[in-house]
C-alpha cells in the first residue's frame, strides 16, 4: 500500500508540474511574478527531491549529450554576455525546467507520462472553457490579469487575460490569456487524447469526449499558426503511418514523396505567400513578425559566432531588448521564431547544437514510430498508438517553433528535453545490454 500511495503522490505531482508548465500565465495572471516564483521553486524542490528519493535506474553515460551540448553553450555565454544579469537569471532558469524535464522523463513510466500529461492537458482545458464562459456571462467585458498596474487608460488588446469573447465564437484566450499558447495546448491535447483513445487507456466515451471539446477548443481560438501546425502534425501522421506499413525494405517511395511534399509546400508558400495570409485573414507582415525578425537578423548579424549571450525568455530592462520587437503599444519578448532567437543568443554555434538537439530527437522519433521496438514503450502501451506520441509531439513543437520561441522556454523546452531523454532511453533499450 505504501508504494500505492507513493506513485499517486508522483502521479499527482507530476499532473501539478505539467499543468505549470503549460498554464505558467495563469499563474502569473493570478499571483502576479512573485507569486509564480513561489509556485516555480516548489515545482523545482519537488522535482529535485523526486529525482533524489526515486533513484530512477539510468545510466548518465547515455544522457543525450546535445542537450548538455546546449546547456554547456548557454551557461559559457555568461562569459561574453551583453547583460550579465539577465543572463544569469535565464541560464538559471534553464537549468531548473531541464531538472523538471528529467524528473518526468525518469520518475514516471511511460504510461504515467500519458495519463499525467493528458490529466493536466484536460484541467486546462476545462478551467478555460469556464473562465472564457464565467467572464462572457458574468463579466460580459474584457478583463485584466490580477495584481498588474498597465500605468494608462489605453491598454492593448495583448494585454489582456480574457476578452470576453466566447458568445461570439472567439477568438478566446483561456486562462493562458493567449489565444496562440490556448490554440496550441488544444493542438497537444488532440494529440494526447487521440493517442489514449487508440490505447485503449481512457473509457470511450469519456475519451471521446475529451476529444472532442480539445478539437472545439483549438477552433475557438482561430489561431493561423496553430492550424498550420496541426496541418503539418497530420502531414507527418500520414507518412508515418505509410511508412510502418510500407516495411523497412519498401521505404524509398515513401520518402521521395515526403520530400517532393516538402518542396511542393515549400514553392507554393513562396508564390502563394500573400493570398494564404489573406485566406487566413493575417496581415502581409504576419502580424508584424516580418518586421520583428528582420531586427532580429540585423542584430545577431552583429554577433554571428557566438551572439549576445543567453538569457531565453528576452530581459525587457536589458540592452538590445528595450523596444527591440514594438507593435501596437506591445514590447515583445521573443523573435517569434525560435532558430532566429537562438542564433540571436547563442550565434552559429548554439543554432548548431539547438539543430543537433532537434534533429537527432526527430530521428530518434521517427524510428519509434515507424519501427516495432524490441522492448520499452510497446511493453506497456499498445504500440501501434503510444509509438506515434512522441513524434506527433515534436512535428507540433518543430512547426510552433516557426513563428513562436516557446519551444525554449516552460511547456516547450520541458517536453523537447522530455523527448529527448524518452527516445534516448527507448532506443538504448532497444539494444543488446552489455
Amino acid at each position: 500500500m505504501p508504494a500505492v500511495q507513493s506513485r499517486f503522490v508522483v502521479r499527482t505531482f507530476a499532473t501539478f508540474v505539467f499543468f505549470t508548465l503549460l498554464a505558467g500565465q495563469f499563474w502569473r495572471s493570478l499571483f502576479g511574478w512573485w507569486g509564480f516564483g513561489v509556485i516555480g521553486v516548489v515545482v523545482l524542490a519537488g522535482a529535485i527531491v523526486g529525482l533524489v528519493r526515486l533513484k530512477p535506474d539510468w545510466v548518465w553515460t547515455r544522457f543525450p549529450k546535445s542537450v548538455g551540448a546546449f546547456l554547456l553553450v548557454a551557461t559559457a555565454s555568461l562569459v561574453w554576455s551583453n547583460y550579465l544579469g539577465a543572463s544569469l537569471i535565464g541560464v538559471t532558469l534553464q537549468w531548473a525546467t531541464t531538472i523538471t524535464a528529467v524528473f518526468l522523463a525518469l520518475c514516471l513510466t511511460w504510461t504515467e507520462l500519458l495519463r499525467t500529461l493528458g490529466g493536466a492537458l484536460r484541467w486546462v482545458l476545462a478551467l478555460s472553457l469556464v473562465f472564457e464562459a464565467v467572464v462572457a456571462v458574468f463579466v460580459r467585458q474584457p478583463l485584466l490579469p490580477f495584481w498588474v498596474d498597465y500605468g494608462t487608460e489605453k491598454v492593448p488588446q495583448a494585454f489582456y487575460w480574457s476578452r470576453a469573447l466566447l458568445l461570439q465564437g472567439g477568438p478566446i484566450e483561456g486562462i493562458v490569456a493567449n489565444r496562440n499558447l490556448l490554440g496550441f495546448v488544444a493542438l497537444l491535447a488532440v494529440i494526447v487524447f487521440a493517442v489514449q483513445l487508440a490505447a485503449g487507456t481512457v473509457r470511450r466515451g469519456w475519451g471521446v469526449a475529451w476529444l472532442a471539446l480539445a478539437v472545439l477548443m483549438l477552433a475557438l481560438t482561430r489561431s493561423t499558426t496553430v492550424s498550420l501546425a496541426a496541418g503539418f502534425v497530420a502531414l507527418v501522421l500520414v507518412f508515418a503511418l505509410w511508412t510502418r506499413h510500407r516495411g523497412p525494405q519498401r521505404r524509398r517511395p515513401v520518402y521521395l514523396a515526403a520530400a517532393a511534399s516538402v518542396v511542393a509546400i515549400g514553392a507554393a508558400a513562396a508564390a502563394f505567400t500573400p493570398q494564404l495570409l489573406a485566406v487566413f485573414g493575417k496581415s502581409p507582415d504576419v502580424t508584424g513578425r516580418i518586421d520583428i525578425w528582420r531586427s532580429v537578423i540585423e542584430l545577431a548579424s552583429q554577433r554571428p559566432a557566438f551572439g549576445w549571450g543567453w538569457v531565453s525568455y528576452w530581459a525587457p530592462w536589458a540592452e538590445p531588448f528595450q523596444g527591440l520587437a514594438l507593435r501596437k503599444g506591445v514590447v515583445y519578448l521573443q523573435a517569434h521564431n525560435a532558430w532566429l532567437d537562438v542564433w540571436l543568443q547563442l550565434g552559429i554555434v548554439g543554432l548548431i547544437v539547438f539543430v543537433a538537439l532537434a534533429l537527432s530527437t526527430l530521428w530518434r522519433s521517427w524510428f519509434l514510430a515507424v519501427d516495432r521496438p524490441r522492448r520499452g514503450l510497446a511493453d506497456t502501451e499498445p504500440y501501434a498508438a503510444s509509438a506515434l506520441l512522441p513524434l506527433l509531439l515534436l512535428a507540433a513543437l518543430l512547426a510552433q517553433s516557426l513563428a513562436e520561441s516557446r519551444i525554449l522556454i516552460e511547456s516547450g523546452w520541458v517536453l523537447l528535453v522530455l523527448l529527448a531523454i524518452v527516445t534516448k532511453r527507448q532506443q538504448a533499450s532497444a539494444l543488446p545490454m552489455p
